[in-house]
This record gives structure tokens, sequence and C-alpha cells, in this order.
């Protein structure tokens, strides 16, 4: 496909949730996460991973994944949305405009599965009506504080339910295509 031919990439949100709305601690720790871990259960993420060739994450997500063992994201092109200058460790680029732009400049350079991350990141992409899909596993804990997943900014948007399971863990998982 020529430049100017290219489809836009397409757009996905994958992320959790604590049931009252919650994507992490008031600090941003996200270690409630872990009360549904299960050995040998990634309620499809490594399937999902796999697909997506480009990362958009805010700032604040990208600072959180520093503090990990391991870099997790080897092999895909990751744009960080921030307003502040940075210094990438991994070949990050940093984004501080709105995301038409950067989505316009993953298609010429040839995106096709984009994977979105971050509480305002996915607010303000959501907004531009730019994500296609998400899917919300929703955990079974309260967390009564946070950070939220939604909230001011987020537009009208029509969902159709493509599919929903729940767990042994209590994990319920809701995959909806957004109908633009």
């Amino acid at each position: 496909m020529s430049e100017t031919t290219a489809a836009k990439p397409f757009c996905s949100v994958n992320i959790a949730t604590s049931l009252d709305g919650f994507i992490a601690r008031p600090d941003g720790a996200i270690d409630w996460l872990a009360i549904a871990e299960r050995e040998g259960e990634d309620y499809g993420f490594a399937e999902f991973f796999l697909s997506v060739d480009t990362m958009i994450i805010g700032r604040k997500t990208w600072q959180t994944v520093l503090g990990f063992p391991e870099w997790p994201y080897y092999g895909k092109r990751v744009v960080v949305m921030s307003s502040e200058a940075h210094a990438g460790t991994h070949g990050e680029i940093f984004h501080a405009g709105p995301p038409a732009v950067v989505i316009e400049a993953l298609r010429l350079d040839g995106a096709k599965q984009v994977y979105i991350d971050g509480g305002t990141t996915i607010r303000s992409f959501l907004a531009a009506g730019i994500v296609d899909d998400l899917t919300v596993s929703v955990i079974p804990v309260l967390l009564g504080q946070g950070i939220p997943l939604f909230g001011e900014g987020v537009p009208l948007a029509p969902l159709a339910l493509a599919s929903s399971q729940s767990f042994e863990s209590g994990v319920v998982q809701m995959k909806y295509a957004v109908t633009h």
C-alpha cells in the first residue's frame, strides 16, 4: 500500500478495572491486580499482545512500566503521550500533540494494530473517536478511590457487545466494538 492509501491502524484498549471503575490506586499502584492471578490464565492477553505492533501509553503508565523488572514491550513501537520532554530508554517516541496527529503519523509509518493504555490516554483517544474496540476485565475488588478508567471528557460512544466471559477467579471480561 502506498502512503496515501494505507488504512488507519486498528486501535484497541485492553485494560483491567476494579468493580468500582478504577485502573490504579491513587498513587498509581496496580498491586491489587494480583488477586485475579491464576497459574496458566492470562485472560487472553498474550494472544492480544502478539497481534499488536504499536503501543500508545500515557506518561504515568510509562513511568510505572519503567519500574517493572523487565521492559515488557520489546519488539513493539512505543509512543508515550506526554506534554513534558523525556528521554526514552528503550527507543520510545514521545508525542505531545492530539491523538489524531499521532495516529496519522503511525498510519504513514505502517502501523496496523495499536494498543492504547493509560487512563488519561484512553480517555483522550475515546474523545477523539479513534478507539475501535475495548476489552475491559473487571476484577472482583472495590478500591473506593483511585485513577478512574472513565470520567470527564469521555463522549457518548455507542458500543456493541462482541463477547463476554466470566472466569473462576471472579473476573468478568467484556469486549465491545465502538460503533462510530
